[in-house]
């Protein structure tokens, strides 16, 4: 029985030691839980103008496509945002998983685990930063009350340009 309380005692400690990850998986799993709402509504939106494009006039009808265009450049980021999220997930897992592994078969792997922690730090940093674009992206293309302060204009790149309406 003394030999195994050193074992359970590292087994602890090992536990102590996940727990940081598995809140992270935690928080990763509502961010994408976000995620996935913001590219629902985006996909609703996109499929509610599309269905109106057709009785539209042509002017109205450029309108739309620009609209379309800004919610597709938007789908493409918070699916940017959900890809590196995901991989995040998935890292932090195989960091758990690697802690039981290296505390198990007392194999040394503390730096393949700071390496597999860091990249996914790394990719939820940038799923964020896809996340952001994607929320200044849809601010900038609100309407208030109907009236647009500024037309879109989406250039070749996909990126987004304001330019003032003129004054009737």
């Amino acid at each position: 029985m003394l030999d195994t309380a050193p074992h359970i005692a590292n087994l602890a400690q090992v536990i102590q030691l996940a727990v940081a990850p598995v809140f992270l998986l935690a928080g990763v799993g509502t961010t994408l839980n976000a995620l996935a709402t913001r590219v629902g509504r985006i996909i609703d939106r996109a499929r509610t103008l599309e269905d109106r494009l057709v009785h539209v006039s042509p002017e109205q009808a450029e309108d739309y496509h620009k609209l379309l265009r800004v919610l597709s450049k938007r789908a493409t980021l918070v699916n940017r945002a959900i890809g590196l999220s995901v991989t995040c997930g998935f890292l932090v897992s195989l960091v758990v998983a690697a802690l039981f592994i290296s505390s198990s078969m007392g194999i040394n792997l503390d730096a393949p685990i700071a390496i597999t922690f860091v990249i996914a730090l790394a990719c939820l940093a940038m799923g964020l930063i896809y996340f952001l674009r994607e929320v200044i992206l849809a601010t900038n293309s609100l309407t208030f009350g109907g009236v647009r302060p500024t037309h879109l204009e989406v250039n070749s790149s996909g990126n987004v340009a304001k330019t003032p309406v003129a004054k009737e």
